[in-house]
């Protein structure tokens, strides 16, 4: 899945989310976040907190996975 933009990967937590038949209240209290945030992060808020979404993820069993263009990996063994 290429996730794109934050509407993009809140419509994958609200998916999962009811998928797993979790509700935005238990979510907010697994991932120590509040309610407030969950919605703000299914809606798609582009300021949400990094860390926090990404526990949010943890805790749906979303692992996400970076791809590096080669012209950028191939630098890696020029560090000074």
């Amino acid at each position: 899945m290429n996730l794109k933009t934050p509407s993009e990967i809140g419509e994958l937590v609200r998916n999962t989310r009811k998928d797993h038949k979790v509700t935005q209240k238990d979510l907010a209290a697994a991932s120590g976040t509040g309610i407030r945030f969950i919605r703000e992060l299914e809606k798609g808020k582009p300021t949400c907190e990094l860390g926090k979404v990404l526990l949010v993820l943890s805790m749906l069993g979303i692992h996400l996975e970076a791809a590096v263009p080669k012209s950028f990996s191939s630098r890696q063994g020029d560090k000074p």
